[in-house]
């Protein structure tokens, strides 16, 4: 009977002593304040330099790539 008390003990001890690391990862907020990554327009990049127009042109022909139907029809504009 000790013996498996003795087990049973041997069995748990890594257990609970497992827990006795953990620290807490609660965030705290601050009200009214972004603590985040700052957000950028996309075209805010290196390749573009801000220029709105060159990105909106750059993604429209992405799109036409992408549209199997204009990719497949000779005259699609």
């Amino acid at each position: 009977m000790r013996t498996a008390l003795v087990v049973a003990v041997a069995v748990a001890l890594p257990f609970l002593a497992a827990g006795c690391g953990e620290k807490s990862t609660v965030i705290v907020y601050k009200q009214g304040e972004y603590q985040g990554k700052p957000d950028n327009q996309p075209w805010d990049n290196e390749q573009f330099k801000g220029d709105k127009v060159a990105w909106e042109k750059a993604i429209k022909a992405r799109n036409l790539g992408q549209n199997e139907y204009a990719r497949s029809t000779p005259t699609a504009n």
